[in-house]
């Protein structure tokens, strides 16, 4: 895999790969940027969240459960001196749909993170992880929380 960061202009840049997409990538006001695009440590969140992401929606249609909305949210704590690298995160997933099972979400979220998420599985090395979940079943538009829980590795 390669990738390749191009200087605009000041504290700008544009981001891109192998496959040809770009994006943004900019810094605060603060330390000289124009606040134009994403900050390097929030592409690594939204990577891992993407990576699981892809993996557990995967899964749950492989088992054919009813999703109808499905969201990856990660919030993770810096330390307060530089480099501000992530010392802990918090993995919240959210399904929505008709007769979820939550063995499923379980199993999915299991897979993940122990076999199929190269994200998360590297990025652990580097500091602890919770996985969350909820599950929300849809009626009419309306959704109300059915289960939550936590996915914790066998020790």
């Amino acid at each position: 895999m390669n990738a390749k960061v191009t200087w605009k202009n000041g504290m700008s840049f544009t981001g891109s790969a192998d496959t040809g997409f770009e994006l943004p990538l900019g810094a605060d006001p603060s330390v000289g940027g124009a606040n134009d695009g994403f900050r390097p440590l929030e592409l690594m969140a939204v990577s891992l969240a993407g990576c699981t992401a892809m993996d557990v929606i995967s899964i749950l249609r492989k088992k054919q459960q009813d999703v109808t909305a499905f969201e990856v949210q990660v919030s993770a704590e810096q330390q307060h001196e530089h480099p501000h690298v992530f010392t802990r995160a918090v993995i919240t997933y959210l399904v929505t749909g008709h007769n979820i099972a939550e063995a499923a979400v379980v199993r999915a979220i299991e897979l993940s993170a122990t076999k199929y998420c190269p994200a998360q599985t590297m990025l652990a090395k580097a500091f602890p992880m919770d996985l969350v979940y909820e599950i929300y079943e849809e009626n009419d538009g309306a959704k109300e929380l059915t289960a939550k829980g936590a996915w914790q590795p066998k020790e």
